[in-house]
């Protein structure tokens, strides 16, 4: 169980006053829930995300993962506890072939050729194209996307987190990642976190956190949230619609 307690994240502005970039969130996730955080860009998501990952250090409140305090653990103490990150966008590795990544991912140096071709192909990779390739500037933006989320899912942890990882892919490859969000889902091997603006990855939810101006706005059922989602984005500007463009 994932439980966040009136987490704060504040920064310097250009004049020297503070900026709260989170304000007092506080929200619990439960084993093996699909969990969907919108809402309007720059409204405190990705900053969320990353406190939850140890990417960025909280000025207040507290983080716990399974009855552990982790709010001054780093990045690798997170990870050895069963939590994986995915960037908007990820880093490249010149010089390591896709299939090393995957091994490393996976803390099998014997992760044979056909359990990377899987993890590929749940991605919606021809996993014979890139196998042997290396992760470096000659993929492109939403291949290097998939690769990351391939290894997510290689590694099986029990918290994935993923930051719109639908930016950049194209739909049928789109179309093959929400399938494998469900089959994770369905199989209970996880607890999911994305952050989306996509209405077919919202549908998955089994709950909707919507943050505005780094504050929980709404946090509820799918069935209770979304429809006020769309109920609001018919009278004014919404922010799926910014999220869209």
């Amino acid at each position: 169980m994932l439980e966040i307690s009136h987490l704060s994240y504040q920064v310097e502005g250009e004049e020297g006053q503070e900026l709260g970039i989170l304000n007092d969130v506080s929200l619990s996730v439960q084993d093996h829930q699909f969990v969907v955080i919108t809402g309007p860009n720059g409204g405190g998501k990705t900053t969320l995300a990353k406190a939850i990952m140890g990417l960025v250090k909280p000025t207040g409140g507290s983080i716990r993962w399974n009855d552990t305090d982790i709010t001054d653990l780093d990045i690798t103490g997170r990870a050895r506890l069963g939590i994986s990150y995915g960037f908007q966008q990820p880093p490249r590795f010149k010089g390591l072939k896709v299939k090393d990544l995957l091994a490393l991912a996976a803390g099998s140096e014997k992760l044979t050729r056909e359990e990377g071709c899987q993890y590929l192909t749940k991605v919606g990779l021809c996993a014979g194209d890139y196998i042997d390739r290396e992760v470096d500037a000659s993929l492109s933006g939403g291949e290097v996307k998939r690769i990351e989320i391939a290894t997510i899912l290689a590694r099986k942890t029990g918290l994935m987190i993923f930051d719109e990882p639908e930016a950049g892919i194209d739909l049928w490859s789109f179309a093959k990642l929400t399938e494998t969000f469900k089959l994770i889902h369905q199989k209970r091997e996880a607890t999911l976190i994305v952050i989306s603006h996509q209405e077919r990855i919202i549908d998955l939810a089994d709950e909707i956190v919507m943050i505005a101006d780094g504050k929980v706005q709404r946090h509820g059922p799918k069935d209770e949230i979304f429809p006020q989602i769309l109920a609001n984005t018919r009278t004014s500007c919404s922010y799926l619609s910014e999220g869209a463009k």
